[in-house]
């Protein structure tokens, strides 16, 4: 199933409509702030392994999600004070911040170093419905390969659309993934430059 929104005022009815097949166990794929990006229930473990297998990625590496604001940030992960002076600042934006899990994060979508990739996008949509939802959203790139862009909704719909429920339709994006910041240490330590700004990690 594919559906089109408009992407700054996505309607009520359509949020709710995406917002029940997530809590069907079903598998989406959404727009980002940056790319398109495949998700679930965080507490789905059906929902999880089929991303799993659709991203044909080993278990031991870990799933980023999606959080509703920087309060529910600190319900999943452990924040340093530096960290949430930084994270307060950069969010919501193009950025995923990766902290320490907290012990109400789903151990399936952990690494071997029990550390969580979490994103706050600036996107009515991703903010929509993980409040609608209640509890954050699995957020992986909609593709397979790092190779392999997928930037429109039929590129998405030829590649993937045969493993997926709903496709959610934002049209064309420009295919530019947020930028990675580690903030388990003392200070923070850039693993990968994209669309977010560095200065505003740093300043």
């Amino acid at each position: 199933m594919r559906i089109v929104i408009k992407q700054d005022s996505p309607s009520d009815r359509i949020i709710k409509r995406i917002v029940q097949t997530l809590k069907d166990g079903g598998v989406i794929v959404y727009p980002t702030d940056t790319i398109y990006g495949i998700g679930c229930d965080i507490f789905n473990k059906e929902g999880i392994e089929r991303i799993y297998k659709i991203k044909r990625r080993w278990k031991n590496k870990p799933l980023s999600f999606i959080c509703a604001d920087l309060s529910n940030i600190s319900q999943y992960a452990i924040v340093p004070n530096y960290a949430y002076r930084i994270m307060k600042r950069c969010l919501p934006g193009p950025y995923t911040f990766i902290l320490e899990a907290s012990s109400l994060t789903p151990r399936k979508i952990l690494g071997k170093r029990k550390t969580v990739g979490i994103r706050l996008p600036n996107h009515k949509l991703c903010l929509s419905m993980v409040k609608e939802l209640g509890h954050p959203i699995i957020s992986t790139s909609a593709n397979i390969s790092e190779e392999e862009e997928l930037n429109t909704p039929d590129d998405i719909e030829d590649k993937l659309g045969h493993s997926l429920d709903l496709i959610i339709d934002g049209g064309p994006l420009i295919s530019t993934p947020s930028t990675i910041i580690d903030l388990t240490g003392d200070s923070p330590i850039v693993i990968r430059e994209g669309k977010g700004d560095i200065d505003k990690v740093t300043g």
